[in-house]
């Protein structure tokens, strides 16, 4: 069916300059979820403000997200906002009352729910990072950041918490510049800090804007107060001068000492913010209800929406052919499978955004992935935990499909007569398992079914069987990951469960250069099996994998046999010699001999296996544990019987910073000692510590440590 002739379809409803699919993600607590429900309060979404520790907000409706405080799955959710054109000394405003559809997911901030954030990023065109202003940059922080960078997300910051004790805006931006590498410089700078934060200095327009007590929201556009004016300038002469360095308009006027209006110089931020060159800062309180309607207007004024971005790259079936498609709904339907949720009344729900073309009811799409074709059944948008049926879905826009059956996270979904294949997300492999049984064995099959599910839903969680002892076990991001899992399963599917105790995803690798030649040779009556491998394997650089090079030359071992070889090589690599999947080593297949008639894909691909484990064996293997970082926030009279506990766990102290509030420890340590490590803080600390964590890399287990992991693995 073609996707452009059906004239029955609706138009859009906002023309795409005037859409902003946007995400709102930073370290966890930092106030995402406030943020995003005063956004929704502010805009007219919702007429009640919700909060995180009453467990009533907009985007926090799982029953499970509620118990715990913290976002768990990532929410979409849709308003419309209007920039007002403020003529009060003269407060310029790139698009004032043209109304802006809004696209907002908000992610987690918990290590253990990356996978959300990953796939978020994958497809949204601009992010809000939040900060709080007391404690700056945290390490999820980090790799939020490092996440938005892979996908050349276009960024605006929001310093939040300006309201409490110990924040210091100036002290974020900085930590944003060297922490980050982030070219970032305020637009809007709270005024005052802690309980005399009043509102915010608009360095563009050289305006204060002053916010009224309580919920209503309502605000005031005055002059800089005078003790405030000097600030302002010196900003405002910086802010320029930086711009200067990447915009060639003002760096015309910059050099001639001309002034730049605020016109002109709102739209060079736009520009060079837009080219992930520029990161405006904005400083406010979300929970205050301060600083969120000029966020709003900067997410308007700085962030694109999908027609700002290049055209997306894609790739024929062949994986060679590079195509583009540009954001324009008469184009080739080109649009990506990101998230996959199971929705109690609607079933089955494939998040999609759509890059190209138009996506509508009844329409046949591709799935080229696996070549199999399904039909659109309903067209939803998301609002939270709410659904709007909608008849099309438009170039730019997020939407979710109810009923599409075959399609994964990462598929892309096209017209059947213009094939093409979009880069899925990658995400990170688990690091932690267990074993998995139902409380009642009668429960198996229902067990299985749903684990299956929610490892569809959740490429970060999977699922497989013991080769010996036949258990399921579950693998994911850290405990609580798991124990999410193990909530759902009681309160969506009524299965009570019990688990083992969890184990770390250890790796192996080598330490030496090595080779191996071997000869598989087996005589049985009829034809046998021969074939004959020479491999050599060597250690290369973190984080490199395994890598495998043909070196053979001459056709010693036939070419239909090389894939078997390769298929020997990795096979062995998963289990390496020490029970774990080997890492960081380059194979090199240098020679081997075949038989006429007996050399066979099976023979090859055992010996290839055997060649690899002999090698393995002779190179020095060793053991590598996953090493995390830990950010520990504690009042100083607790720090020298926390730093003890560090050491005990054979952490590594990087350093302390002292802040108004306390100590904040960074280290890292295996995450086979954290295991109960926030009960043991709490203790320490009598609940007043808190503590947070991202991987890092993997290091080598100490000899005395691996002999114990080896043994109780045996």
């Amino acid at each position: 069916m073609n996707n452009n002739n059906n004239s029955s379809i609706r138009h859009r409803e906002f023309p795409i300059s005037q859409l902003r699919n946007i995400g709102i993600a930073a370290h966890i607590d930092a106030g995402k979820t406030t943020l995003t429900e005063r956004v929704l309060f502010h805009t007219g979404a919702i007429h009640r403000v919700g909060e995180v520790h009453d467990g009533n907000t907009t985007t926090d409706f799982n029953p499970i997200e509620q118990s715990k405080g913290i976002t768990i799955f990532a929410a979409a959710v849709s308003c419309t906002w209007t920039p007002r054109d403020e003529s009060v000394l003269g407060m310029a405003k790139l698009a004032a009352g043209v109304p802006h559809r809004f696209n907002i997911i908000d992610t987690p901030g918990h290590v253990d729910f990356t996978a959300e954030v990953e796939r978020s990023l994958r497809v949204l065109d601009g992010a809000v990072t939040v900060f709080s202003g007391v404690e700056g940059v945290q390490p999820q922080s980090e790799t939020v950041w490092r996440q938005a960078d892979k996908y050349r997300v276009p960024r605006l910051a929001f310093v939040n918490k300006m309201d409490r004790t110990g924040a210091d805006f100036a002290r974020v931006v900085a930590e944003l510049n060297e922490k980050l590498g982030a070219n970032a410089w305020p637009v809007l700078w709270p005024l005052g800090s802690e309980d005399k934060l009043a509102g915010q200095l608009d360095i563009i327009n050289e305006v204060a804007i002053l916010f009224r007590e309580g919920r209503a929201g309502g605000y005031a556009i005055e002059d800089v107060p005078p003790e405030a004016r000097a600030l302002v300038a010196s900003q405002r002469a910086e802010l320029v001068s930086r711009i200067a360095e990447l915009d060639d308009e003002v760096a015309a006027l910059w050099l001639q000492n001309q002034p730049v209006s605020a016109l002109l110089l709102k739209a060079a931020i736009r520009r060079v913010t837009i080219a992930n060159r520029f990161v405006p800062v904005v400083g406010g309180s979300a929970y205050k209800f301060v600083g969120v309607q000029p966020l709003l207007d900067a997410i308007v004024d700085y962030l694109p929406g999908p027609a700002d971005l290049p055209a997306v790259e894609t790739h024929g079936l062949d994986g060679m052919e590079r195509i583009t498609v540009a954001a324009e709904d008469a184009g080739p339907l080109a649009a990506l499978a990101f998230k996959i949720a199971t929705d109690p009344t609607t079933g089955r729900l494939v998040m999609v955004r759509v890059y190209s073309g138009t996506l509508r009811k009844g329409d046949r799409v591709l799935n080229p992935r696996t070549g199999r074709e399904d039909r659109i059944g309903r067209l939803v948008r998301v609002h939270a935990d709410r659904r709007e049926e909608i008849a099309a879905a438009f170039a730019g826009e997020i939407v979710a499909v109810a009923g599409l059956r075959g399609f994964g996270t990462g598929d892309t979904l096209c017209g059947v007569e213009y094939p093409i294949m979009m880069e899925p997300p990658v995400f990170p492999e688990p690091v932690v398992s267990m074993a998995i049984e139902p409380a009642r064995s009668t429960d198996n099959q229902r067990l299985a079914g749903h684990l299956q599910m929610l490892s569809e839903d959740d490429p970060t969680f999977r699922v497989s069987t013991h080769p010996e002892t036949g258990q399921t076990l579950i693998a994911g991001m850290g405990e609580l990951h798991l124990e999410v899992v193990r909530e759902r399963l009681r309160t969506e599917f009524g299965l009570e469960t019990g688990v083992g105790a969890p184990e770390i995803a250890y790796r192996e690798t080598i330490t030496a250069e090595a080779e191996a030649d071997y000869l598989l040779r087996k005589q049985s009556g009829g034809s046998g099996m021969y074939a004959r491998v020479i491999l050599s394997v060597r250690p290369s650089g973190r984080g490199a994998g395994v890598t495998i090079e043909n070196r053979v030359t001459g056709g010693n071992i036939p070419s239909q046999f090389h894939s078997a070889v390769r298929k020997g090589i990795e096979e062995a690599a998963r289990g390496g010699v020490l029970g774990y999947p080997l890492v960081d080593a380059e194979v090199r297949i240098l020679d081997g001999a075949a038989h006429v008639k007996d050399s066979n894909e099976p023979a090859f691909r055992l010996a290839a296996a055997e060649a690899m484990r002999m090698a393995l064996r002779r190179a020095g293997p060793v053991l590598l544990e996953p090493i995390m970082k830990v950010e520990l926030s504690t009042p100083l009279e607790h720090q020298g019987d926390l730093l003890a506990d560090l050491n005990r766990r054979r952490g590594k102290v990087l350093g302390i910073e002292n802040r108004p509030t306390g100590a904040v420890v960074n280290a890292e340590v295996p995450l086979g000692e954290l295991w109960g490590y926030a009960n043991a803080i709490r203790s320490l600390s009598r609940g007043r510590a808190a503590y947070s964590m991202t991987p890092a890399h993997f290091e080598p287990v100490p000899d005395a440590v691996a002999s114990t992991v080896l043994k109780d693995a045996a």
